[in-house]
């Protein structure tokens, strides 16, 4: 019992020995993401007030609808009808769907709603980046990429406005490669779980998506409710990770594209209402989200010091000098901006806290004691306790084996005390959103408003723990279940 006394007294020394200069790299990689985020305040702010405005277009482009879709019996019809009333000329659309591994009528309803179908039977490939890479080589085949001067991709749950497709095309029409568009909810009021990911996606169109475009940056694309020029396509769809939409906008960006938002176009999709099914959800996305890191994250870097590294020679021969100088501007921003979306930010921190703050520093205090001052931090909670203590809240531990359990312990209780501020300041954002997006939320009691605000913030919790176990669990995909039967008329009359 000794001698494992004694070891372990000794690697407590020898980490405690190594913390000074572990401590001084920590330092700068958090300077080093902190870099990452000095622009978000003045994202913020210009999305409280503006957004971009689209002129009505000249032009009716002819447009692709694609819709992947696995065992959406249930859903898939109504999405075909809110796409038949749509204002825009019948002649100018052409909806293809691709029933993906399906064993339920999904491919019938389609076809019976006028849809061209193709059925893609393949158990080894089941996410819906394969869908559509089959999706594409199909219509190649059939019509050819070209046929069509630009593709939507819906989920099978969604619903469109009835002015949808319309004004995505002002956004076409104007010169816009690749347009994103407003994400409402059929289901916001089911229960607190649907609840927050709605409001996660109207907090996205807020804070994200309106000062990107109003920038004329790169917004991201969020998984359906998007639209691109056939350009990106004419070598087909190569992206079928588990979340290809974080592949799709890293890509374009790094090509050196913009990605434009249309607040006036507005669609809606389902949100999952069973807490165990969500968590998976998230689980993938984290998943996804680490691939899609790896795989663009290096040359997003290299290209905001080098600029479009895939640009081809002499494509911008004969461009005036200061227009040249302003896109290689806006590109290497954009790649910087998007890459700081991309980076695992939230995950690094916690990974070097724990081996920093926990582990290291609580070892070096054996030699030298702890001394945590508890309500230190620059958060309002810790200001506020600071003042109303008059300072007080500082634990001196004398050096030992209880300096090194006690600051662990209180390090801990640091940063869940941060964590805590953090969600609570995400209350204020729901409120915030339930004000300047009223005539799009559905009317409900103002009991389920505050429920709502209340529990919203574990949509950013489950985000953060969702990441953890990504990385070191593998992820499959799994389908989401969709159920609700409501229609687009339903919420046009709500």
């Amino acid at each position: 019992m000794f001698h494992f006394l004694s070891v372990i007294t000794s690697i407590v020394e020898k980490l405690g020995e190594w913390y000074t200069p572990v401590n001084a790299v920590y330092r700068w990689v958090l300077a080093f993401l902190s870099l990452f985020n000095v622009h978000y305040l003045a994202f913020f702010i210009i999305g409280l007030f503006f957004t971009r405005k689209f002129p009505e277009a000249k032009k009716h482009q002819r447009y692709a609808i694609l819709i992947p879709a696995r065992n959406e019996e249930t859903v898939i019809g109504n999405l075909l009808k809110s796409i038949e009333r749509q204002d825009y000329p019948k002649e100018c659309l052409t909806v293809f769907v691709v029933a993906d591994n399906c064993t339920d009528q999904t491919a019938d309803i389609a076809r019976g709603l006028g849809a061209v179908c193709y059925e893609h039977q393949n158990p080894n490939e089941r996410t819906k980046g394969y869908a559509l890479k089959y999706l594409f080589e199909r219509i190649e085949e059939d019509y050819g990429i070209e046929s069509f001067e630009g593709y939507f991709v819906f989920d099978a749950d969604n619903l469109l406005n009835r002015d949808y497709i319309s004004r995505m095309n002002d956004a076409f029409d104007a010169g816009e490669k690749i347009i994103t568009s407003y994400r409402n909810s059929k289901n916001f009021d089911e229960n607190w779980v649907s609840a927050s990911y709605a409001l996660h996606w109207i907090r996205s169109s807020r804070l994200k998506h309106r000062a990107r475009s109003v920038l004329h940056l790169a917004t991201n694309i969020q998984g359906t409710g998007f639209l691109f020029a056939n350009e990106l396509v004419r070598n087909g769809w190569k992206y079928v990770s588990l979340t290809e939409d974080r592949a799709f906008t890293a890509d374009a960006v790094a090509h050196g594209y913009a990605i434009s938002y249309n607040h006036e176009a507005m669609f809606y999709d389902e949100q999952p209402t069973d807490l165990k099914i969500a968590f998976r959800q998230r689980i993938r996305w984290s998943k996804g989200h680490l691939q899609a890191f790896v795989e663009t994250g290096w040359y997003l870097f290299l290209n905001i010091f080098v600029g479009n590294v895939f640009r081809k020679k002499g494509e911008n021969k004969g461009k005036p000098v200061g227009e040249r100088i302003v896109e290689g501007i806006r590109h290497r921003f954009a790649a910087y901006d998007t890459l700081s979306q991309l980076i695992p930010a939230a995950l690094i921190r916690a990974i070097l806290y724990i081996f920093v703050s926990v582990l290291f520093m609580s070892c070096h205090c054996y030699e030298s004691g702890a001394s945590v001052e508890l309500f230190g931090g620059g958060d309002w909670i810790s200001t506020a306790v600071r003042f109303l203590s008059g300072g007080k809240g500082n634990v001196t531990i004398s050096p030992g084996m209880r300096a090194v359990l006690g600051n662990a312990g209180l390090t801990f209780f640091v940063f869940f005390l941060s964590r805590i501020q953090i969600e609570l300041g995400n209350i204020f954002i729901g409120i915030y959103l339930f004000i300047t997006d009223r005539n799009r939320i559905p009317k409900m009691p103002l009991k389920r408003k505050i429920w709502f605000v209340l529990t919203w913030p574990t949509f950013d919790l489950f985000y953060r723990y969702s990441m953890y176990i990504a990385l070191f669990t593998k992820v499959t995909w799994k389908q989401i279940p969709h159920t609700s039967n409501v229609t687009i008329e339903d919420l046009e009359n709500g």
